[in-house]
């Protein structure tokens, strides 16, 4: 039945009816019932999956940075119209347009059926418009995956319009770029959800500690056991995803920052151009020592030698490519072509009577003492055909080494360790004059050796030092 009723309109209301006027090619009647269609669609009484604004730009904000489930994707947007660009255009707009969001789509292509490159526009409220296009973009990502799958390139957002840029390239790289633009976040929060109790259970203690919780690597909690120097260098590698030496200086100074806040073994971490200002909380002395040669030989690894010094609560370490140049020249010289050990030998005994030459830097001391210690090891191993070494093939390397250095040494047999005793070394001890910065170096060239031949099949016990008022030096190398 139909009803005919008189109404009345303002200019306000006319002006709003213009766009859906033209649309229905001036049919007032038309365009009053798609009005009136939209309006009951939308209604919270006839329709109760409708949500509230507020609510609704609340919830698109917390789902910035998480990807929609697979399985929601595709009930979503139908997988089948991946096959056509034009189709899904034309879907996309129909079904924002039912949901009332107000958003314009655009998408710009070279191929209708299988495009190599691929724009996407949008444009309307912030909040719709990111969520929008993340949903989009996820969607081209993965119904291309298997045939030629389209990477993000870029995304751009400005004002109240979003562009995402998408072109042929890997599928890891494709599936990559999803998560660098839109799913920051979603790895971690699945993470959480597939772990509850455990993450509920540290957000807890560092919550009660005031976040004074330290969690580091299961590596560097067992050096700190051993009390030998925890490096940190796996974290940071698996950061980087390569070898430690691999790492350029700049980010390396950046991952070392956030491993050390985040971990909280550092209140805070500031790099200036290349040096470190590391401010912590610790009281012990040794905890800060270690903490310190920690760093240190952390950018050593990195190929960076550095002078650190500790001041109040703060460790700062500065970058001395001086003393790393000095270095690399002193273990250049020694690669002369078809030296010999014994060569080798007689020019490293000259640079320890030359150390005044170096910067009075006692880690730098260390850098030379373990960079020699390496190459005469491998000088001795090229001349001796040694492609296996063990505790007696170390102890027959370093008689000849002692021998030719005028150093009388002992070694003794202890079960499966040994026991390594200099018992006069004409090289730290001339008459009364004892030299710390060469003892210091040789006692360094050792563990470079010991650390190359054996590695980590060995742990090394120091029993006494000349230094510490001994008229001999003591180690214990023994075997876990």
């Amino acid at each position: 039945m139909n009803v005919t009723k008189h109404i009345s309109l303002d200019d306000d209301s006319i002006e709003k009816m213009k766009p859906y006027m033209e649309k229905h090619g001036g049919n007032f009647g038309n365009a009053l019932r798609e009005i009136i269609n939209m309006a009951g669609k939308y209604s919270p009484r006839m329709n109760s999956s409708a949500t509230d604004l507020p609510l609704l730009n609340w919830t698109l904000s917390e789902l910035e940075g998480t990807l929609v489930p697979e399985n929601v994707l595709d009930e979503t947007i139908n997988p089948a119209l991946i096959n056509s660009m034009t189709k899904l255009e034309e879907y996309l707009k129909r079904r924002f347009d039912e949901l009332g969001w107000n958003i314009d789509i655009i998408l710009k292509y070279d191929s209708d059926s299988f495009p190599a490159n691929v724009m996407l526009e949008i444009k309307g409220s912030s909040q719709r418009i990111k969520f929008a296009a993340a949903l989009i973009s996820h969607y081209l990502v993965k119904n291309t995956l298997e045939r030629s799958p389209l990477e993000i390139r870029n995304a751009v957002n400005f004002n109240e319009c979003i562009k995402v840029e998408l072109s042929r390239a890997g599928k890891k790289e494709a599936q990559r770029s999803l998560i660098t633009f839109f799913g920051s976040r979603d790895e971690f929060m699945k993470i959480i959800k597939n772990n509850p109790i455990f993450w509920k259970a540290i957000i807890s203690r560092h919550l009660l500690s005031n976040y004074n919780m330290v969690t580091v690597h299961r590596n560097y909690f067992e050096d700190m056991l051993a009390n030998n120097i925890p490096l940190g260098e796996i974290t940071i590698e698996n950061l980087a995803k390569r070898p430690i030496k691999d790492i350029p200086l700049k980010e390396m100074l950046s991952l070392i920052k956030d491993v050390y806040e985040t971990s909280r073994i550092a209140e805070r971490v500031e790099i200036d151009d290349d040096s470190i200002a590391l401010f912590h909380n610790f009281r012990n002395k040794e905890a800060i020592g270690k903490i310190t040669k920690s760093l240190v030989m952390l950018m050593e690894a990195n190929g960076h030698l550095y002078e650190a010094k500790s001041m109040a609560n703060m460790i700062m370490l500065k970058h001395r490519p001086d003393v790393g140049i000095k270095i690399n020249e002193i273990v250049n010289n020694l690669k002369t072509s078809h030296s010999t050990v014994d060569q080798e030998l007689i020019m490293f005994m000259a640079f320890l009577k030359g150390l005044k030459d170096l910067p009075d830097i006692p880690l730098s001391l260390t850098a030379l003492g373990r960079r020699i210690g390496k190459y005469l090891m491998q000088e001795y191993e090229n001349e001796n055909n040694i492609s296996n070494w063990d505790l007696e093939t170390f102890q027959k390397a370093l008689e000849m080494i002692d021998s030719r250095l005028h150093r009388e040494s002992e070694w003794k047999i202890e079960g499966k360790n040994m026991l390594y005793t200099i018992k006069k070394c004409s090289l730290a001890k001339e008459g009364n004059n004892f030299d710390t910065n060469v003892c210091h170096t040789a006692r360094e060239t050792f563990k470079g050796a010991l650390d190359y031949a054996l590695g980590n099949k060995t742990e090394l016990e120091v029993m006494k030092l000349v230094t510490h008022g001994d008229n001999f030096c003591e180690v214990m190398i023994r075997v876990p």
